[in-house]
């Protein structure tokens, strides 16, 4: 049987607002996602409550507020500080790249690929690189700028939050995921393909595909099971 159990919503009598999935990570504690839209997620785990990526006309203020905010890059889809400001209380901290951080001038802790930081007790996050390699597409998201993904290790489980990046070789040779996001929409992040090669090289036990829709190539999210298939669980939530 999979260690990764499935919930959604808060309870028979009152449903959550928005979709969310519960897993049980390695230590036994329970980690519960929230999928907003798009890039944006909400990850619950011991009491504490991570935001990544908050963007959207969505009833933030019903939402629990953050203890720790990441920011992958400062493309509007991924960083809008009236939502932040929502969300976070003078406790908040707010993990973001260097393009970011002018927004938060000196309030956030400021990531390149490579560093790590630890926000709060059992949370350990590690910035590693996000960016294109398609010829023609390099300029979405270009190596140089250091936008980050991250790998966000709780309960003993390591959750890895791609952020807009392709297949590159940074990705590819990431080590000890458990749980995978991975974007998958065209032409700024990965095709099926793409996903399906960065899948096979990570063995994830679990693979969520996210960031998809806002856009006018749609994904194939039946061919992208196809090709997952016998290699991890997929699971598929409505991230339009």
């Amino acid at each position: 049987m999979s260690i990764f159990s499935t919930l959604f919503g808060c309870s028979k009598s009152k449903p959550a607002a928005y979709p969310q999935d519960t897993i049980t990570a390695a230590d036994g504690s329970k980690i519960t996602f929230t999928f907003y839209a798009h890039a944006s997620l909400g990850i619950a785990w011991n009491g504490i409550q991570l935001y990544l990526d908050p963007v959207g006309e969505f009833d933030w203020q019903s939402q629990p507020k953050a203890d720790i905010i990441l920011i992958s890059h400062s493309h509007y889809d991924h960083l809008e500080m009236a939502t932040v400001e929502q969300l976070q209380t003078p406790k908040t901290t707010i993990v973001c790249d260097k393009t970011s951080a002018e927004a938060f001038e000196h309030d956030c802790i400021t990531m390149l690929p490579g560093a790590t930081a630890q926000p709060a007790q059992g949370v350990t996050i590690k910035a590693v690189p996000a960016y294109n390699i398609t010829e023609g597409y390099t300029d979405f998201h270009p190596q140089s700028r250091e936008d980050c993904g991250y790998l966000v290790t709780i309960g003993g489980t390591t959750i890895y939050l791609a952020g807009d990046t392709e297949d590159n070789d940074d990705v590819l040779a990431l080590q000890g995921v458990d749980v995978a996001f991975l974007p998958v929409n065209q032409p700024y992040t990965m095709t099926v393909a793409q996903a399906a090669r960065v899948v096979k090289a990570l063995q994830p036990k679990l693979f969520y595909p996210y960031h998809y829709g806002q856009v006018d190539e749609t994904t194939d999210l039946e061919a992208l099971k196809a090709a997952v298939e016998g290699v991890t669980e997929i699971r598929i939530f409505p991230m339009e």
